[in-house]
């Protein structure tokens, strides 16, 4: 029942239209999903990934518009890291730096190359210029030419306020072992995973750091993937028996989840891999249009009334 890597990260934004200029304009990410949060149907959440929103490469947000700006801290997520080819370093640096990116001198990690920015919410991101970064199925739509484009997560970076529970869950529930440490940071890697965001890396903070404050910028829930509903079952199973406070198993129409939050105070989630993001609309249509669940459906006018209208993500590669 081991777990292959990230499926998705969730982090919240403010303005919605800037948040998805930034991802589909200078990340280069395709919108696979326009929507509601489910349980706050005022707002949106917004998918980002690949061309098809493949598991391991999905970024999504909560857009709250005029959220107040949160903090990093201990019982929460530093940084996502995005897997680009090694030698894209340099197209990178330059398209940041002439988008006018917020970005930091590029750090050797574990034989990699990382590059760190901010969005337009103080939210930090990495680039790492991974030899293992493979070609994946990039969007050729988009403003990035696909050689350069973002190949999925490679990872994250999580600071729980004590390493050690996270530690153990990742190893002796989740299967991942560990492959590397270097300071305060060390490095877990989903067992035989090939997939996108197969690696956890866990930082023990510095006695001073304050806790983790929410809001824009900050990542609300890091999810896992697991194949099928039998795999979250099973894993569910495990999860009680080791007495996390788990959710039921919820409806999220392109996949079902779980939620619990860790030892280290960091909220995860453990997601299937389908239906996936064609089960509303075609591959060819993703993200061209408001999508609401089933039971929304009624409320539409009343919904689209409230939402903020929105200009359509850039299409074309420069």
């Amino acid at each position: 029942m081991h777990i292959p890597g990230l499926h998705h990260v969730t982090a919240i934004a403010s303005d919605p239209q800037r948040n998805l200029d930034f991802h589909t304009g200078v990340l280069g990410l395709r919108l696979v999903k326009r929507t509601v949060n489910f349980d706050d149907p005022g707002s949106y959440h917004f998918y980002f990934g690949d061309a098809a929103g493949s598991p391991g490469t999905i970024l999504t947000f909560f857009s709250w518009p005029h959220a107040r700006r949160g903090s990093r801290g201990s019982g929460g997520t530093e940084a996502p890291a995005f897997a680009i080819p090694s030698t894209s370093l340099d197209y990178w640096t330059a398209r940041l730096k002439t988008h006018h990116v917020n970005i930091e001198p590029p750090i050797e990690r574990f034989e990699e190359t990382v590059l760190r920015f901010s969005d337009p919410d103080g939210m930090l991101f990495e680039l790492v210029a991974s030899p293992g970064a493979t070609p994946g199925n990039a969007w050729a739509g988009g403003p990035v030419p696909t050689e350069h484009a973002i190949r999925g997560f490679h990872g994250i970076t999580l600071l729980p306020e004590s390493i050690e529970p996270t530690a153990r869950l990742l190893s002796e529930t989740f299967g991942y072992h560990q492959t590397g440490a270097s300071g305060n940071r060390t490095r877990f890697t989903a067992t035989g995973s090939t997939t996108p965001g197969a690696i956890v890396d866990l930082v023990e903070p510095a006695s001073s750091i304050a806790p983790e404050r929410s809001g824009a910028g900050i990542v609300h829930h890091v999810a896992f993937r697991v194949p099928d509903e039998d795999h979250q079952l099973a894993i569910r199973e495990q999860l009680v028996r080791l007495r996390f406070a788990v959710s039921p198993v919820m409806d999220r129409t392109y996949f079902r989840s779980i939620y619990f939050r860790e030892a280290g105070g960091i909220l995860f989630e453990i997601a299937t891999d389908g239906p996936g993001f064609t089960a509303d609309e075609s591959l060819e249509e993703l993200g061209n249009h408001l999508r609401l669940p089933t039971w929304l459906e009624t409320s539409r006018a009343r919904i689209g009334a409230i939402l903020p209208a929105l200009q359509s993500p850039p299409r074309k590669a420069t």
